[in-house]
């Protein structure tokens, strides 16, 4: 926050110093950002919007910005271009990369050094037209709601957005998960405690002033609402199918308590981001507009016999079954969602996937449905967010996997989609890091020695049958990326690179899917570009016997897993605009398309039609849109690397 020295200082009207909240004293030791000599495509130094002191830079930001300043002449030199246009464009983002690797000493990012000199040698490297991208976690907020601030402030760095994340004053003025939430202090592999996750500093052709504040995309509630929504999605990435989901952790407001866990149904819908009957009215009303379809839903699981006679649902597993019609489900094991007996006052609870008495009678109304496979292919899928839980105790109701091989063993005609591969830390990996710089190590069953990044290691060992909880390979457990991997692609590159050689090392390639868990992190196309360019480095590889990650891989990875387990097959798992593809883009006109009525269910305070009756089903008619999509993605301006705002030139 500001000093009394701010408010008392004549600082001239209307000037840069007027709009900050810096003293006199700290001015004088920062100088305008535009100013910095040096403007790069990737930051190389923090810069302060004026509300807060930046730190100085690191000294492995020095060695990012002399590296990008050392390729910058060679190709100017070479080819007669200004710093300016080559810094501009696509050469200058391979040089950023190329730089990063040479900084971390490993090559996390696959670049070329003909990028630099040529444009059109960036299309071998990045995503491919006919990439078919299946994106299975992703969420939006019902409209009176603003959920998702803290996540995407720590994913966008400091800035005026991250200054606008909460809703109290001043917002947020350091990273929200570091030494936080269980988390240690300190920095990250770039040496900044607050580095943005979002490439798109060094992916996206837009003007960088914005995202260098962490104004791209900006923090404001509309930011995660359905119109927003479709635009990050269907209009600037190559998603080709998503997955709208929904979380079922309410809290209560109570005048005795301050705040409790939901007693019923109705009165947890009424505190979600979303519901299931939003979330069926919104993929409906998307693939009608589109003609195809673009968007799945998710139910989602309440366990307990409680949850079976709940007092205006009844059975609210075949209320959603009858109702929603979900395409899959969701569960929480960490959300109080568990009704364990009849009492109306009692609190729901959180819960673990092998209980008999309390999971086990979800799963077997799912069962007894089997006729939903016919139309819904992956009605059968049970996906489970497990981890980003790092003060939480080590058991399976906050993310550990020992509940998983009874559970997988026992429902074997399910397939459980594990959501963020456990990852144990929240949000902010320095844990893993720290463990695996210290040497920390699991060895399995085999005798096979890996780094142990907690939760992750182990549930991958648990899932090839070589872990003491379990002795034979689930074939029917996944491994899903969705935060895991935005939150450390950037910033922790190692972790992920021994996260990512475990599981193809364990499970294989065929069994990791991928979530952006978007629009938390803005657009998915950031983490598709990172996804398709990220490699284990061949000296991580050689040291720990992990397996390379292949072009097929990552196709495998970005959609054709999840196709096939959702039943998906021939042309519909082509690329949006590939020739054949049966998926048709959205009309540019959508948000004037919008009808009344789901308008009033995201408005409305139940969640829910009412009275509570059964929703029909819409018949979907064809349209055509590759055009739109196309002609938005042509809309792009030359991007500006200049900065607004303060840095540090002086300790």
């Amino acid at each position: 926050m500001a000093s009394d020295k701010y408010y008392k200082s004549p600082k001239p009207p209307g000037t840069r110093e007027d709009d900050s909240w810096l003293s006199d004293e700290q001015l004088a030791r920062c100088a305008p950002a535009e100013e910095e000599p040096f403007q790069s495509p990737v930051p190389t130094r923090m810069v302060s919007n004026g509300e807060y002191m930046p730190f100085p830079q690191t000294q492995k930001q020095k060695q990012v910005e002399q590296r990008i300043q050392q390729l910058t002449e060679k190709v100017c030199k070479k080819v007669g271009i200004s710093r300016r246009a080559f810094l501009g464009g696509s050469g200058g983002m391979a040089a950023a990369f190329l730089a990063m690797n040479d900084v971390y000493g490993q090559k996390f990012f696959k670049v070329d050094e003909e990028e630099m000199f040529d444009s059109e040698a960036c299309e071998g490297n990045a995503p491919p037209d006919d990439l078919f991208v299946f994106d299975d976690q992703t969420h939006i907020v019902r409209n009176p709601m603003e959920a998702g601030r803290a996540l995407r402030a720590i994913a966008q760095g400091p800035g005026t957005a991250s200054a606008e994340a909460h809703l109290v004053p001043g917002g947020y003025q350091v990273n929200p998960y570091n030494g936080l939430a269980g988390n240690p202090y300190g920095p990250d592999e770039l040496g900044n405690l607050w580095t943005p996750w979002n490439p798109a500093s060094l992916l996206r052709p837009e003007p960088l002033t914005a995202l260098l504040h962490a104004d791209y995309p900006p923090n404001t509630g509309d930011e995660f609402h359905m119109t927003k929504y479709l635009q990050r999605f269907f209009f600037e990435s190559q998603t080709s199918v998503t997955i709208l989901s929904n979380a079922n952790s309410a809290v209560i407001a109570d005048p005795d308590t301050g705040s409790r866990p939901a007693r019923n149904i109705a009165e947890s819908l009424r505190s979600e981001i979303l519901t299931g009957s939003q979330t069926r009215a919104v993929c409906d009303w998307v693939n009608e507009i589109a003609g195809s379809r673009r968007m799945l839903v998710h139910g989602q699981v309440y366990p307990g016999v409680g949850n079976l006679r709940d007092p205006l649902f009844g059975n609210y597993t075949q209320w959603q079954i009858d109702n929603v019609k979900p395409d899959s489900w969701k569960a929480y094991n960490i959300a109080n969602a568990a009704k364990t007996d009849f009492d109306p006052n009692s609190n729901m609870t959180v819960w673990r996937l092998d209980d008999e008495a309390v999971a086990y009678p979800i799963y077997q109304v799912i069962a007894n449905n089997q006729q939903m496979l016919r139309e819904h292919p992956g009605f059968f899928n049970i996906c489970v967010h497990k981890g980003l839980a790092a003060s939480s105790p080590p058991d399976p109701e906050h993310g550990m996997p020992t509940d998983l091989p009874k559970a997988a063993t026992d429902w074997s005609q399910f397939n459980f989609i594990i959501y963020h591969s456990c990852i144990r830390p929240s949000f902010y990996m320095l844990q893993s890091l720290n463990g695996i710089r210290a040497g920390k190590v699991r060895t399995d069953t085999g005798g096979h020695t890996v780094p142990n990044i907690e939760w992750s290691t182990q549930f991958a060992q648990i899932c090839a049958g070589r872990d003491l909880m379990s002795r034979q390979r689930l074939s029917n457990v996944y491994a899903e990326l969705g935060t895991t991997f935005a939150s450390m692609v950037v910033t922790f590159p190692t972790v992920l690179a021994h996260l990512m050689g475990q599981l193809l090392y364990y499970m294989g390639a065929d069994h990791i899917v991928f979530g952006s868990d978007s629009v938390w992190y803005g657009g998915p196309q950031w983490q598709i570009e990172a996804l398709w360019r990220f490699q284990i480095p061949e000296e991580i590889r050689e040291r720990w016997d992990y397996p390379e990650i292949t072009e097929r891989d990552k196709r495998k990875i970005l959609g054709l897993n999840s196709a096939r387990l959702y039943g998906l097959k021939g042309k519909e798992v082509r690329a949006v605009g590939q020739c054949g593809s049966a998926y048709h883009p959205l009309p540019a006109d959508y948000p004037s398309r919008i009808p009344d009525s789901l308008n009033q269910l995201l408005n409305s305070k139940e969640g829910y039609p009412t009275p509570v009756v059964p929703v029909l089903t819409m018949n979907l008619p064809n349209d055509n849109f590759t055009k739109a999509r196309k002609q938005y993605a042509e809309m792009r301006g030359l991007r500006s690397n200049e900065r607004s705002g303060w840095i540090r030139t002086r300790i």
